[in-house]
């Protein structure tokens, strides 16, 4: 099994990294393979809506790297997304690939059914909300299972490292990892 997260962030291995690697923490002590794909220094186009991904499976456009960050999710049995909060939702590289990726996965259905998705969001004080509802609906309009924990998917802190200051956040992100791996190995059976 193989989970593939994507971290939106503009800042490398800042916050929202931090927090996705507790979760993919509890994966790999799961034995299952992680791997975390950094939006940071890729820009992501945003959708043309040509609609010419139709019965392709990749988008047409090859300007960017959407297309082999898109080809692993497509192979991964779970996906993680993860964002900072930017104006109280997704930062826009994020919303660009959640877009494109909707789009073609549109255009050629099933390519996400049954795949375990989970969320997670650094913000510093609001919009956390909002955000995770963005990417949860990437994952449910794509027919995968959505995993949940004892609260938000979020964990607060601004300045490099804060997160770790939020001790109910970061246990949420544990549970989000640990009930992953729950699912993945009841669906995998």
């Amino acid at each position: 099994m193989k989970v593939i997260a994507i971290n939106g962030s503009s800042r490398k291995d800042a916050n929202t990294a931090m927090i996705i690697n507790t979760v993919l923490n509890e994966l790999k002590d799961n034995d299952i393979e992680t791997e975390m794909i950094q939006l940071a220094n890729d820009f992501i186009e945003p959708c043309h809506a040509c609609f010419t991904c139709s019965g392709k499976e990749k988008c047409s456009f090859h300007k960017d790297k959407f297309n082999e960050i898109f080809e692993k999710i497509v192979q991964a049995d779970g996906i993680v997304l993860g964002s900072p909060v930017y104006s109280a939702d997704v930062s826009s590289n994020m919303k660009a690939f959640i877009d494109r990726a909707s789009v073609v996965s549109d255009m050629n259905p099933g390519m996400f059914k049954h795949k375990v998705g989970a969320s997670v969001v650094a913000c510093r004080r609001g919009g956390a909300i909002h955000a995770i509802e963005t990417l949860n609906h990437f994952f449910l309009n794509k027919e995968m299972y959505l995993v949940g924990s004892t609260y938000w998917n979020m964990v607060y802190g601004q300045m490099l490292g804060d997160v770790f200051n939020d001790e109910e956040g970061i246990k949420n992100m544990k549970n989000i990892g640990q009930n992953m791996v729950y699912l993945l190995k009841k669906l995998n059976k």
